[in-house]
């Protein structure tokens, strides 16, 4: 009998399952009530424990600075290399400059339609049009200038590291961490170092922008030459392919539309960076938003905002076209190309093969001819100029005077912002600085890591938690972590209804887009202008800042999760009688947390990237300590910031992807 006994079950019961969440949070309440019982203050981070790891590196700078003049690696490579790159930057901003702005805008149209005919014609000729009707045309060049030669340079990196990686396991495993930490590390931090090494100029914002947008480009180059089919180049290698062979006439071919795509995606990340680059002497477009954000004129930094959304789609749209069409050259079917050559057919030899360019030289020769007899085209006439930031000036005055309190009734921008400093803010920074022994606030982010990813994850993100202390960084790592937890909040809490509605209407979602599609481009700093004006400096115009910037990824994939629910599965559930609000909550949200999960991990990320940005406008946390590391050329203290960020990024990133992937499981995809 006792061998036909059931065997005793090795998984949780039930009722554990149900519980054990209140279980570990009463465990990790009586903890923290037991440590401050304690004799000792286990509230603040223990000094002793401190690495310092500022003191090594500032005496580092100060090494560099005695040596620079003299030690040979600045004078065969550091100031070679600088001295290159200034001067090809200078050399393609001279020639955009002398040019005159109708070839430029002719040409950049002609390019336009030869990659995707009238449209993208139109809208690129248009956005850089634009540019100029804003009264930003040299400050364009000068960042269009400083674009090509980042982007180039990123390029000319990534790519063959890409394929190195695609063909080395190792390589692939020994960049991966590092690509992680480029990304994940907040622009801001890259200049602190770079310029150590660089000084100020327009090169170390070269410098910089190539760290920051590098990643993408060996990512994307990678995964397209791994997603080459094996059976291709086993063929490939069975008639006789030497590895050269291989690379230049299979794989890359085949892998250049998702090449492409990692080209488009690093070109908008370079000009992502382009108003942090000019806090190190830049210039450019970015410069404009940085003067109109110290002097508080909203409409100068939108006006110079405007004019990068235009570059950014001009460039994003080019450079999709130009992957379409080698994903229609790859397929030997170019759908697009088709009416135009049955066009081309009926048309003269000479025109059929040079068509574009005749063009483009009876563009120039009638260019130069109203050039040399009636004005200088290279300057961009004012009487084209379309001037908007008088009336934007006016519209944050009244905004100001009007909404920052209404009338007696305690409703306005002053009152929320007080109402979210006092009752949401402080308190939580109180917390978990002053109230929570910080054994227990590392348990408890473990608690969540192990959660969501297993024991390995917990363990890491424990010690992630340990290295903040270590870096002498523990009350602004707390600080910034009650930023990110209210500002992530707050997105979420926009975001999912929108991105619910979005998927309820079609019109819905198409009138939002282009409002979406806005808050992507525009530079992060120009949130902080008409935010200040609002709520004034501190805390809050940063949150507010961080959720507009923070919100777009949410609303999508909410939107896109809810789309991508099997209809079979809605029609069943109506059948059974389900009323709408059933449907949406017991079925549609469930089966789309996934992406939902992935929209909130985008989220959360973009909003620690706008940490130190917030840091200028009085954040407080870390972000300050990164901008005092800047500003004082306390390169240990940026550094140690910076870093604390990372860790608190990677941290977030880790949890949040574990839950989007339980959910998953969970949903059987």
């Amino acid at each position: 009998m006792a061998a036909l006994a059931p065997a005793r079950s090795l998984t949780l019961s039930p009722r554990w399952v149900r519980w054990r969440w209140p279980l570990i949070a009463a465990g990790l309440l009586a903890l923290a009530l037991l440590l401050r019982a304690l004799p000792w203050d286990t509230t603040t981070w223990p000094e002793a424990w401190d690495l310092h790891l500022r003191r090594p590196i500032d005496a580092f700078r100060y090494w560099v600075i005695g040596h620079r003049n003299t030690h040979w690696l600045w004078l065969w490579f550091f100031d070679p290399l600088s001295a290159a790159i200034d001067w090809s930057i200078r050399r393609i901003e001279q020639a955009l400059l002398a040019t005159p702005w109708p070839l430029l805008v002719g040409g950049v149209a002609l390019l336009g339609h030869r990659l995707g005919r009238w449209r993208l014609a139109w809208l690129s000729g248009g956005c850089l049009l634009l540019m100029g009707m804003m009264g930003l045309w040299a400050q364009s060049l000068q960042t269009l200038a400083l674009m090509v030669v980042s982007v180039g340079i990123a390029l000319q990196f990534g790519i063959p590291l890409g394929i190195w990686a695609a063909r080395s396991p190792r390589v692939d495993a020994f960049l991966r961490p590092i690509l992680d930490a480029m990304q994940t590390m907040p622009a801001f931090v890259y200049l602190i170092p770079v310029l150590l090494f660089f000084g100020i100029a327009r090169v170390p914002s070269v410098i910089a922008t190539v760290i920051y947008a590098l990643p993408p480009a060996i990512r994307l180059t990678t995964l397209g030459i791994r997603q080459v089919s094996p059976a291709t180049v086993e063929a490939a290698r069975a008639f006789g392919s030497t590895p050269r062979q291989l690379l230049f006439k299979v794989q890359l071919p085949l892998a250049m539309p998702t090449i492409m795509a990692g080209v488009n995606q690093t070109i908008m990340m370079a000009l992502g960076i382009v108003v942090i680059a000019a806090l190190i002497g830049a210039g450019g477009l970015g410069r404009e938003v940085l003067v109109g954000l110290q002097r508080l004129r909203v409409g100068q930094a939108f006006e110079a905002g405007l004019a990068i959304v235009f570059m950014a789609v001009l460039l994003d749209r080019l450079s999709l076209a130009l992957s379409h069409l080698s994903i229609a050259k790859r397929r030997h079917a170019p759908a697009d190309l088709g009416r135009w050559a049955g066009l081309q057919a009926r048309c003269p030899l000479p025109l059929r093969r040079h068509g574009y360019l005749l063009a483009f030289l009876l563009l120039l020769a009638g260019v130069y001819a109203v050039h040399a007899t009636l004005t200088d085209l290279r300057v961009f006439p004012a009487w084209l100029r379309l001037p908007l930031a008088a009336p934007i000036d006016a519209a944050v005055r009244w905004a100001r005077d009007h909404l920052y309190e209404i009338g007696n009734s305690g409703l306005g921008a002053g009152p929320f912002s007080d109402f979210l400093t006092l009752h949401v803010l402080t308190p939580l920074r109180t917390l978990f600085t002053a109230t929570l022994p910080w054994p227990a606030m590392i348990l408890a982010v473990a608690a969540l890591a192990a959660h969501a990813g297993g024991w390995r994850l917990g363990l890491a993100a424990a010690l992630g938690m340990l290295a903040m202390g270590w870096l002498s960084m523990w009350n602004h790592s707390m600080d910034t972590l009650s930023q990110t937890i209210v500002a992530v909040a707050l997105a979420i809490f926009i975001a999912l209804p929108l991105g619910v509605l979005a998927a309820k209407s079609d019109r819905f979602e198409l009138l939002l887009r282009p409002l979406l599609d806005f808050l992507q481009t525009i530079p992060p700093f120009v949130y902080l202008v008409p935010v200040i004006m609002l709520f004034n400096v501190g805390r809050v115009p940063g949150i507010i800042a961080s959720v507009l910037y923070a919100l777009p990824p949410a609303i999508r994939l909410t939107n896109l999760g809810i789309r991508r629910v099997d209809r079979e599965i809605l029609e069943a559930a109506r059948a059974f009688g389900s009323t709408p609000a059933q449907i949406l909550f017991k079925v549609e949200l469930p089966l789309a947390m996934p992406s939902i999960m992935m929209g909130i991990n985008q989220t959360v990320m973009m909003v620690l990237a706008m940490v130190i940005i917030a840091g200028l406008v009085g954040g407080g946390g870390l972000g300050l300590e990164a901008v005092i590391g800047l500003a004082k050329n306390e390169t240990g203290r940026g550094v140690e910031a910076g870093l604390a960020i990372v860790i608190m990024a990677m941290i977030f990133d880790r949890i949040t992807q574990g839950w989007a992937g339980r959910w998953r499981i969970a949903r059987g995809s």
